[in-house]
């Protein structure tokens, strides 16, 4: 059986792991209180959304999601997605927002998995990964040479390097296989999805970055590289599409996750807003978490 968190021990684990993460040196304890982005349009030349529990829950696109974006192109603002999914390649991305309604435009859309690709180390022709990723994979979708892990043993001892894209085919036994042959053979692990949990329908989904840190609290010299939000990678791919013109406090991200989306967003100087009733955070009161780990987001909303 697959574990299971609440948003409460996720939360928990979040804080955990913190010391993992870039850290906040500069922090304010001064929250406004927005009724939706409307009210902040005129601060901000682009918005950065989050995808889970921002603009979707699992498959259902939230009510008023779409319309917000049109708002804000009207306004004549850069928009964009930044998600930590990394299960599926760029056009499976594009396919995904296209089918819950959402009409971005490609070069607006940042998935976490396109910049772990971009940012693979150089390594020799005969270097092969080990990848992590859903049942569908398969390995022409990489650039580099990969061979899934599934059951096989011997698989995770042949390859030279691990890149975990998805937790969607993961099981229990899989994970205890990575450990062994780790322990063996230390050699590095790419993550490309930092998240603990994401939010669905009904509940919350363990992502990769848990069996990552899990493997890290085991192995603490392991060499684990992490790209998606709060991790550098990913705003720096932000940052160049936008260009030099825009300044960082003139970026703001939306997102339901404390220790994800404002933690990643606050260390990187731009603006933030967390949203509190579709995401990590619904059903809880959202001033108890922000007080517990001492993020504070600039702005905190109900619904985008």
């Amino acid at each position: 059986m697959l574990p299971t968190l609440t948003s409460e021990q996720a939360f928990e684990r979040y804080e955990a792991v913190r010391h993992r993460f870039p850290n906040l040196s500069r922090n304010k304890l001064v929250i406004e209180p927005i009724k939706d982005l409307s009210e902040i349009v005129d601060r901000f030349d682009a918005f950065v959304f989050d995808a889970f529990g921002v603009l979707n829950v699992g498959e259902t696109p939230i009510k008023g999601a779409r319309e917000r974006i049109e708002a804000l192109r009207a306004a004549d603002k850069h928009v964009f997605v930044l998600t930590n999914a990394a299960s599926y390649c760029f056009n499976q991305v594009v396919a995904k927002f296209k089918r819950l309604g959402f009409d971005f435009r490609d070069c607006e859309l940042v998935s976490s998995r396109a910049v772990c690709e971009m940012h693979l180390p150089s390594v020799p022709p005969s270097f092969v990964w080990g990848v992590a990723a859903p049942s569908s994979f398969q390995s022409e979708e990489l650039s580099v040479k990969a061979r899934p892990l599934l059951d096989d043993p011997d698989v995770y001892d042949e390859v030279d390097g691990f890149l975990i894209l998805s937790s969607e085919s993961w099981t229990l036994e899989r994970q205890a296989l990575l450990f062994e042959s780790l322990i063996h053979n230390n050699r590095p692990v790419i993550v490309a999805n930092p998240d603990i949990v994401a939010p669905r329908e009904e509940d919350m989904s363990v992502e990769p970055g848990y069996y990552a840190h899990n493997l890290l609290d085991r192995l603490p010299d392991l060499s684990v590289t992490f790209h998606g939000k709060p991790f550098g990678s990913v705003y720096d791919e932000i940052e160049a599409r936008l260009g030099s013109s825009i300044p960082r406090h003139r970026i703001s991200m939306m997102g339901d996750s404390l220790h994800t989306d404002i933690l990643g967003a606050r260390v990187r100087g731009w603006g933030s807003v967390l949203v509190t009733v579709h995401g990590f955070l619904r059903g809880q009161n959202p001033m108890d978490a922000i007080h517990k780990s001492g993020i504070y987001p600039d702005f905190m909303t109900p619904s985008i």
